[in-house]
């Protein structure tokens, strides 16, 4: 299996309340992280998560309202400051992009909400899609719920009454050809929709 080298997040935020800024707080701090808090001009923060060997990872906070917005931008290697990192992400829904930078590629996480919406391998001979979210359960619930293909379907087979005594009325000598195939085209449209 790969040796992961580094891992990267790109615009990456975070949306906490106080609670969970303060539980992050209280449980940043392990036996192989440190953490410590500067308060910037206009009453932004910064978190500084710190690795006993001397790597960091620097989070601005910005509190609007009720709530601190997160962000980072970093580039992590330290195996245990790369895992509270990734705790925290997972943790407080983070959106952002995450490279898992490997040898000979790069695997690249698109979340959103803390939810994996695609997943692309780079390497030196371009970018492949390994994976991406189709639908949401609210895009699920809103396409089930929509009647779209039963109006059509009530809208066909009207079409069908009419052009059926549409047939009926021809006299005998005329053509039903026109009429046949729009029969034929609605025919095939309602077994597509119905199935």
């Amino acid at each position: 299996m790969a040796q992961r080298l580094a891992t990267e997040y790109v615009n990456a935020t975070m949306q906490l309340t106080e609670f969970q800024m303060n539980q992050f707080l209280l449980t940043a701090d392990t036996c192989y992280i440190s953490h410590r808090v500067k308060v910037l001009g206009g009453g932004e923060q910064m978190i500084v998560l710190e690795e006993a060997g001397g790597e960091e990872v620097c989070l601005s906070v910005e509190r609007k309202g009720d709530i601190h917005w997160c962000t980072l931008s970093c580039r992590v290697v330290n195996p245990h400051l790369n895992n509270a990192v990734r705790k925290l992400f997972v943790t407080y829904k983070g959106t952002g992009t995450v490279n898992r930078i490997y040898h000979e590629f790069t695997m690249i996480y698109y979340y959103e909400r803390g939810s994996v919406r695609r997943i692309s391998e780079l390497t030196s001979t371009g970018s492949k899609l390994i994976y991406q979210h189709k639908h949401s359960l609210s895009e699920m619930m809103n396409l089930y719920k929509s009647d779209a293909i039963e109006r059509e379907i009530e809208e066909l087979r009207r079409s069908v009454d009419r052009l059926l005594d549409q047939r009926n009325a021809l006299q005998s000598a005329e053509n039903p050809g026109d009429i046949d195939g729009e029969l034929a085209f609605i025919a095939h449209r309602l077994l597509f929709l119905e199935a």
